[in-house]
């Protein structure tokens, strides 16, 4: 491929970025016209109770109120859908409760939806909700997912037995039971792999029009897809309101990390009081109500077992997890752990496995995808096993993953699990991240620290992810009368920077400036379908899709140029907005061939991909920390990354997904816990008070660059990287904490979040164990 000056691997500024730093971007709070209305969501207070609402009446007749909305208004509003189908166990399928847009007489976790109240100012609204009379019979909760599943524990559902709302199993059992027949030793390691809330600087938020004439509505709100919202409006929730009369509009975006994907309740309830009402209705989250109603990440329990010979080399893997659910089954709930179990076997040639996996409910708030969606906990739990069966083998963390590898010459690869892997050189990116990272000197590091009464360590990942798979992505180009191009396209942005990446796609074959070529997305009524940015899924499936449709546009202006100079297309040739005889002077510009008659019914394009298959990102994250055994706080002092992402659009908004997605692991690693008192179901850690997220003085400075391997499947080569820095730092991060430990207190084991009071605590215990 040609390098051009706007094009493909060139690291241009985003042209995105001006409006937001001069505070000109446009959120949902910032589109409320004057006069709308404000709604706001009565919550449970209880994790579990039956209820009944006594009496709405004073509560209605209050200054300002508008309408209150219980359950008993929603006649004809359906549930709040789970899209998600996984294979089971025996075929048996996952039991799917009712989750109602408002509950009718009984509330599963706190913060479930009550009531909706309308007002013309949310403290109005707050007043009102206040004044509800409402008898609540509270019942003993089911916190744990653990403890959910053991007998005689409170059931969440009465016609869902033992909690267990379903069971997937993978990998071959007789296989991987002779594997273990045949083992030198096996090694064993219990995981927890903690519970998120999913924070994001713009809480959700939506606003709703409602057209009495058209018997249409138009929302706009912060979404990671204005086309799937619209979807699982139209076809779960209003099965009465046709599609078309619903247009989603999403304008800028900050942040999302899967959780603005999902369908939650106050959608419909706009939608419900603004066509009641006839007038505007605005509904935009407060941090608190954030904490306690947007869905969660992660939280999953798991047993490793890995049996191998006398070289450490790994010949089956045994796994079984535990996965929280919560009270619901959210939009993509099933999927998460599934397709993270799909992950396990990682970068290496394990032969057999056999994989166990349980969903629970419990009385929470519903989990679904957080950032990685489930690779995360696949890559956790098999770095921290290849780094138990060094420790416990006297081998090095190296020396293990080298001989497990899967090997350059043994692509594709088939997992035991059932993924294919297209490509790969692990082996290089590991020993580059070690040369970078100064492994071999470690040791004198160590003693370094030690003099200053510190304990340091150093560890690492070798990840693998799947990403940039799943449904087509179109692209729609047109050429404008000013010689601009408009790009339509149904990805979101969520901050990453897609004007500017999209753009450069574009531009690798119109040879303009990217300022030139205007990208739109988010508004269901402007561009045709769209399944929406998740799952890194945008450059590689909506780069390929714009690649397609931008080769196209090209090949249309170079006909009907052709045609004008009275050459042949092929003695034609694209230059900086012009297109010119090859080897003469002679040009015309795109505005003169955009206005050519007859042009304007030609000059549009389409472009479309389908993935075949995932990509599979991967690489080497290597973490060194120091800690402070007098207090337990973790200092990250050096942190390295050699990733292979196949092909780099720009080499800026990577680096920017990469250093964002680790310091995301960071907090998990170190910091971040979401907690529920066991016996009411209270989420403890409901706001910033107490629940810790990284700040600037937790994060250090990166050494990031790239090792690419082009992927084989994917159009351009690309393997997506908007998860790969969360996936890679929880394992690394870790794996340095057990390796600082280890090597002053001999302990082999911690659980993230390793706060300073678990690493003091556990210190301690190593201490008096030794003593004893």
């Amino acid at each position: 491929m040609t390098p051009m000056k706007f094009g493909m691997g060139q690291a241009l500024t985003r042209v995105e970025d001006a409006p937001l730093i001069k505070g000109e971007g446009r959120f949902v709070s910032d589109l409320v016209p004057e006069g709308a209305l404000v709604g706001y969501v009565l919550r449970s207070p209880y994790a579990f109770a039956d209820f009944t609402i006594k009496d709405v009446s004073a509560a209605r007749a209050m200054k300002g109120v508008k309408a209150i909305f219980t359950h008993a208004d929603l006649e004809g509003v359906g549930l709040l859908p789970c899209l998600s189908q996984v294979p089971t166990k025996d075929d048996k399928p996952i039991v799917t409760p009712p989750w109602e847009v408002l509950c009718s007489k009984t509330v599963r976790h706190v913060g479930d939806g009550v009531a909706f109240i309308v007002a013309d100012t949310l403290e109005r609204a707050r007043d009102a909700a206040e004044a509800i009379e409402i008898d609540y019979t509270p019942r003993d909760p089911a916190i744990d997912a653990v403890d959910a599943l053991k007998p005689g524990a409170p059931l969440v559902w009465p016609d869902i037995a033992g909690n267990l709302a379903g069971e997937v199993v993978l990998g071959d059992k007789d296989a991987t039971e002779k594997a273990f027949a045949k083992a030198a030793r096996t090694v064993e390691l219990t995981i927890v792999n903690n519970r998120l809330i999913t924070n994001y600087m713009e809480t959700r938020g939506c606003l709703v029009e409602y057209d009495a004439k058209a018997k249409s509505y138009t929302l706009t709100m912060g979404s990671q897809g204005s086309h799937g919202i619209q979807n699982t409006l139209a076809t779960k929730i209003f099965t009465n309101i046709p599609k078309e009369k619903i247009r989603v509009i999403t304008p800028d975006v900050g942040g999302g990390f899967g959780t603005k994907t999902f369908m939650f309740r106050e959608y419909p309830l706009c939608m419900v009081a603004a066509q009641k009402l006839k007038k505007p209705v605005a509904w935009v989250q407060d941090r608190s109500d954030h904490f306690m109603n947007c869905s969660q990440g992660r939280d999953n329990v798991s047993t490793a077992i890995a049996a191998i010979d006398k070289r450490g080399k790994v010949l089956a893997v045994k796994v079984n997890t535990i996965a929280d659910m919560g009270a619901y089954l959210s939009q993509y709930a099933t999927f998460i752990p599934y397709v993270g179990a799909l992950m396990l076997a990682g970068v290496y040639a394990i032969p057999a496995m056999y994989v166990h996996l349980k969903y629970a409910y419990t009385n929470t708030i519903p989990v679904d995808a957080y950032r990685g969606a489930g690779r995360p906990e696949a890559a956790y739990l098999i770095e921290r096993l290849m780094d138990k069966i060094a420790l416990d083998i006297g081998s090095t963390p190296a020396e293990v993953r080298r001989r497990n590898f899967i090997k350059p010459d043994q692509f594709p690869w088939k997992t035991p699990v059932g993924r294919t892997y297209d490509s790969g050189e692990f082996d290089g990116h590991m020993t580059r991240a070690m040369e970078v990272a100064k492994w071999d000197t470690i040791k004198d590091r160590v003693k370094a620290a030690k003099k200053l009464g510190k304990v340091r360590g150093i560890g690492m990942a070798t990840y693998i992810e799947a990403c940039g798979g799943g449904a087509p992505e179109n692209a729609w180009l047109n050429l404008e009368t000013d010689g601009t191009v408009t790009l339509k396209i149904g990805t979101q942005s969520n901050g990453q920077g897609h004007k500017t990446a999209y753009a450069q796609v574009a531009s690798q074959y119109l040879d303009i400036p990217i300022e030139r070529i205007n990208v739109i997305q988010g508004d269901t009524a402007l561009v045709p379908s769209g399944t929406g940015t998740g799952g890194s899924r945008s450059l590689p499936v909506g780069g390929a899709a714009v690649d397609v449709g931008a080769r196209a546009l090209v090949d249309i202006i170079k006909d009907l140029a052709a045609a004008e100079m009275e050459v042949g297309v092929g003695d034609v040739e694209v230059v900086g907005g012009q297109v010119r005889v090859v080897g003469t002077d002679k040009s015309i510009s795109y505005e003169k061939v955009a206005s050519l008659p007859g042009a304007s019914d030609k000059l549009h394009a389409h472009g479309t991909w389908r993935p075949p298959e995932p990509t599979f990102p991967n690489g080497t994250h290597i973490a060194e920390v120091e800690i402070d055994p007098d207090t337990g706080a973790t200092e990250i002092v050096a942190y390295t990354v050699v990733d292979d992402f196949g092909v780099t659009i720009n080499p800026t908004l990577l680096a920017g997904q990469v250093h964002g997605g680790i310091v995301q692991g960071i907090g998990q690693a170190l910091l971040e816990r979401t907690v529920y008192d066991k016996e009411t179901g209270q989420l403890i850690t409901a706001s910033f008070m107490d629940y810790a997220m990284p700040r600037a003085d937790h994060v250090p400075n990166f050494h990031f660059e790239t090792r690419n391997v082009p992927c084989v499947t994917n159009l351009l080569g690309i393997k997506g990287a908007g998860e790969a820095g969360t996936i890679g730092a929880c394992p690394s991060i870790m794996n340095a904490m057990v390796d600082a430990l280890n090597r002053a207190y001999g302990i082999t084991h911690i659980d993230m979040p390793a706060t300073p009071a678990l690493v003091w605590q556990t210190i301690q215990d190593a201490k008096a164990a030794k003593a004893a």
